[in-house]
């Protein structure tokens, strides 16, 4: 059981520290490292099973904190230093865990229905990402309208923070909170980062409720269109082709990430 918790927590660990790179999804790390549906279970369904979810969601945020603080800035600096290898680690990362998505969704022979859900799927992503991003920049004096805005934008916050391969970051950045949210966490802001708390766990309690039944009752459409938003946030992150000289870097990144989040994702929690 404490091997479960620690390997809960270490899954926790990557997903933080990666979850708040503009373009890169937490939903789809914890999708790819095997964790996802049981983490949309723990909140959603937290009463049945209030010890064993409390603990597991207690271990999984204490390395989801512990990573945002450890791993978030040093990730930037990567990729503003390695830009060309860091992105292909992730890239290597998410295939890494398309084959443990393809067993959830059950896929014993090819219809014509599988492509199109990826499509699908990979086509909202994209559909996001062409959206300009806003240059406003958003006061953090509070206020009663101020107080509102914030809890709207963390309950969309959440929408990004649920769904796999829509960045939460990016989702930050399209409605000009990006900064002053990453300002306000630095400083600890209250005031800007309660409203934000209580519109995201809002966003969470609800998305979870409804992907719980999705993945439930239409498994095969609702993770092949999860597949779809991971592949299509590869699409929006993708760095272009490597020049020679930074080729075999970035195949031995791919290859490292690969192999990487393909082994966590086969050590998934037992009950």
């Amino acid at each position: 059981m404490l091997k479960n918790y620690i390997l809960v927590a270490v899954k926790g660990l990557v997903i933080g520290g990666t979850m708040l790179v503009p373009g890169v999804s937490g939903g789809s790390m914890a999708m790819i490292l095997g964790i996802y549906d049981k983490l949309i279970a723990s909140v959603s369904s937290f009463m049945k099973q209030k010890r064993k979810n409390f603990f597991f969601l207690l271990c999984f945020g204490i390395g989801a904190v512990s990573g945002m603080v450890l791993f978030a800035k040093p990730l930037l600096k990567l990729i503003d230093s390695f830009p060309m290898p860091t992105m292909y680690f992730f890239i290597g990362a998410v295939a890494g865990g398309i084959p443990m998505i393809c067993r959830h969704a059950k896929i014993t022979s090819f219809t014509w229905k599988i492509p199109v859900y990826i499509l699908l799927g990979a086509a909202i992503v994209l559909a996001l990402s062409m959206i300009p991003v806003s240059s406003s920049e958003t006061q953090t004096e509070a206020g009663f309208f101020s107080f509102l805005l914030l809890i709207v934008s963390g309950f969309v916050a959440a929408v990004a923070l649920i769904l796999p391969g829509i960045s939460v970051s990016y989702v930050l950045l399209l409605i000009g909170l990006y900064d002053e949210t990453m300002k306000a966490i630095s400083t600890f802001y209250l005031p800007f980062l309660i409203p934000l708390a209580i519109g995201l766990a809002a966003g969470v309690i609800l998305t979870t409720k409804l992907l719980e039944k999705a993945m439930a009752r239409y498994p095969r459409p609702t993770y092949l269109m999860i597949l779809g938003f991971i592949l299509g946030s590869v699409i929006t992150i993708f760095p272009g082709i490597p020049n020679l000289y930074e080729l075999i870097f970035c195949i031995l990144s791919f290859a490292a990430g690969f192999a990487a989040i393909y082994i966590l994702s086969r050590k998934e929690y037992a009950d």
